[in-house]
């Protein structure tokens, strides 16, 4: 979870440096090539919970929260589905299934949080439309919550958006009284409203939008981003995603009872995402999960009767039902919650940032030899860099991709795949000495060069410094 890619770095820097300053920075502070820009701070939230688990358990703190907000959003989505279904194994089965096709993201990242986030939204908003009053307020809290913590809150308005269009639906198509669907689109409406200002409540107002939703469309920074590309269907972490889109298929094509518009829209729109980029296949698996249950359970209650083997796994699926309901789940939840949390403080998750991916050794000869100047660094340390070295150094470039832009990222890779104008990259950020994988071609043309010394190698990283 934790060496997967160099973030976490980045946002434990970011959380340590504001709990510490009592500033949420809306200004670069942690790089030399756009110091003093305007930064937008769409994770704070989620940066300053992952700096105090830190602090109190250590790195193994950060990947127990992140467990954490996984196994939570298994829950919900295993509550989701039993309520939407009434069926205990199938809801067990598309639980499952979901996990296994959201951890192909399953990262010590904020994103986890919106996992989550998304699956309580999905839960007020069917409450919401079921009658009950408690999302009026709930909701928009809740997006208050999420605006501040991922950036990918914006999901959270694609789906009320789908089940708003399932209301005009049954007015317009299915003829339904507008009378008794009045309340239903007037709370719609009110959480809509309240959430959008409240999203709108965060250290960069406005400009949280226009972060989120300008990534998007640039084409360049998408196309450089692995999890922003549409999924490679020959990797078996893509699989679970795959097999659900076939079971949607095949049960809804099978069964004659049709599932709600606003349910067949949900699950095109996401599936038509979770297509495109990677990125949203974990999100299309909770908002679905609920849809497939309902119809595998509406299927299964048809074929009753047909074959002797489904009776009886029906029989055996009320049983589970009533073992379920009489063993005090929360109990067995906390117990779990406690053995976990004493098993981090006591060193059983093994988490560090293994010195095979990351330049540990590197950074350690730094900690006795600092360098001074300007650092040109591998992108994917950057995060790291600044977990270990900030404030004393400043990266080049790191993770944080939608804030560098493009112009940037081009000149980044620039340098590394040695194009003409290389050089005066280098010069123009007046780059005094450069940290970079010892495969990586930058280094062995460094290293060839006069007017280059080397100062640190080993099998990950060189350290190399400007001759005077």
């Amino acid at each position: 979870m934790m060496n997967v890619d160099g973030d976490l770095g980045r946002h434990l820097t970011i959380g340590k440096f504001i709990l510490d300053t009592r500033w949420i920075p809306t200004k670069d502070v942690f790089s030399h090539t756009m110091g003093g820009e305007d930064l937008t701070p769409h994770e704070w939230v989620a940066q300053v919970v992952f700096a105090l688990m830190e602090r109190w358990l250590g790195l193994a703190g950060v990947v127990w929260l992140c467990a954490l907000m996984i196994a939570l959003t298994a829950v919900l989505i295993f509550q989701l589905s039993w309520e939407r279904s009434g069926g205990w194994l199938t809801s067990i089965f598309v639980t499952l299934l979901t996990m296994a096709a959201s951890s192909l993201h399953w990262l010590t990242r904020p994103h986890l949080f919106t996992f989550f986030f998304l699956a309580v939204w999905l839960k007020g908003l069917e409450d919401l439309f079921q009658g009950k009053r408690y999302g009026r307020i709930f909701l928009p809290l809740l997006m208050l919550v999420w605006a501040n913590t991922h950036g990918a809150f914006l999901a959270g308005f694609v789906v009320w958006v789908v089940y708003g269009l399932g209301l005009f639906w049954n007015i317009w198509v299915e003829k339904m009284s507008v009378d008794a669907l009045s309340e239903k689109f007037r709370s719609w409406l009110w959480v809509g409203g309240l959430s959008l200002i409240a999203s709108l409540i965060n250290p960069a107002g406005l400009d949280l939008w226009k972060t989120s939703v300008g990534y998007v469309r640039n084409a360049y920074l998408v196309g450089h981003t692995a999890e922003y590309l549409s999924p490679d269907f020959h990797t078996p972490s893509t699989f679970p995603f795959l097999f659900m889109v076939i079971l949607f298929l095949g049960v809804w094509g099978i069964s004659r009872q049709k599932p709600r518009m606003d349910e067949v829209l949900i699950v095109v729109l996401w599936t038509a995402m979770g297509l495109y980029s990677a990125r949203n296949i974990p999100l299309f698996a909770v908002v679905s999960a609920p849809v497939l249950a309902k119809s595998i359970e509406m299927l299964w209650k048809e074929r009753q009767g047909y074959f002797v083997w489904l009776d009886k796994l029906q029989h055996f699926n009320l049983r589970l039902q009533s073992v379920d309901s009489k063993t005090g789940g929360w109990v067995t939840f906390l117990l779990v919650i406690v053995l976990s949390v004493w098993g981090a403080r006591s060193g059983w998750i093994p988490a560090r940032f293994a010195p095979e991916v990351f330049p540990v050794k590197a950074m350690d000869w730094l900690e006795i030899h600092p360098q001074e100047g300007n650092v040109f660094n591998y992108f994917p340390w950057g995060g790291y860099i600044l977990y270990r070295a900030f404030p004393e150094v400043r990266v080049f470039i790191d993770g944080q991709t939608d804030f560098y832009g493009e112009a940037l990222t081009r000149q980044y890779e620039q340098v590394i795949t040695l194009s003409e104008g290389w050089q005066e990259v280098l010069a123009e950020y007046k780059v005094q000495w450069v940290l970079m994988p010892a495969s990586s071609a930058l280094v062995r043309t460094l290293e060839s060069d006069s007017m280059w010394q080397a100062l640190y190698r080993d099998d990950v990283a060189v350290i190399l410094r400007r001759v005077p």
